[in-house]
């Protein structure tokens, strides 16, 4: 029994240990964003913070929006604002992603796009071109914003 309980320590020590690290992994820094390589797809591009409460309801949606269009065409980015990295691994370890992301600390990319809230989305049709913008996330607003995405896919 005590030989199986160190294994689970172990294993969960272990587990605690790399997670964080494996996730960290997959989040870009912005230099590495060219919006240009998304031509021909609809790209849904959202700007989000740890400390922003819509945006934890508006990860589960991107999720489920990139599953039920995975051969469309439809892409998720999101650009992450916070200027401290681990108070982003911390919201995305509570609040999983299965999409791109990419950290601006500085607030470059979101300078150039005038954000007045958060989050703030953009959707992009597949010629490059910025179709419409919402700020903030409300849940009743979902089939208007889905419907928006199916109308250029």
């Amino acid at each position: 029994m005590n030989q199986s309980r160190s294994r689970f320590v172990y294993t969960l020590l272990l587990l605690l240990i790399l997670v964080p690290i494996a996730h960290a992994s997959s989040i870009k820094n912005i230099e590495q964003l060219d919006l240009k390589q998304y031509k021909g797809k609809v790209v849904y591009l959202d700007f989000w913070a740890s400390w922003c409460k819509p945006c934890q309801k508006s990860f589960p949606w991107m999720n489920a929006m990139v599953e039920r269009y995975p051969a469309e065409g439809f892409k998720v980015i999101t650009i992450n604002l916070d200027s401290d990295s681990k108070a982003m691994n911390d919201f995305l370890s509570r609040v999983p992603a299965e999409f791109d992301i990419y950290h601006d600390p500085s607030g470059t990319l979101a300078e150039k796009f005038q954000l007045r809230g958060m989050p703030t989305s953009y959707l992009i049709d597949k010629s490059g071109k910025v179709v419409s913008r919402h700020i903030g996330f409300q849940t009743e607003e979902i089939p208007a914003y889905e419907k928006e995405i199916e109308s250029l896919l």
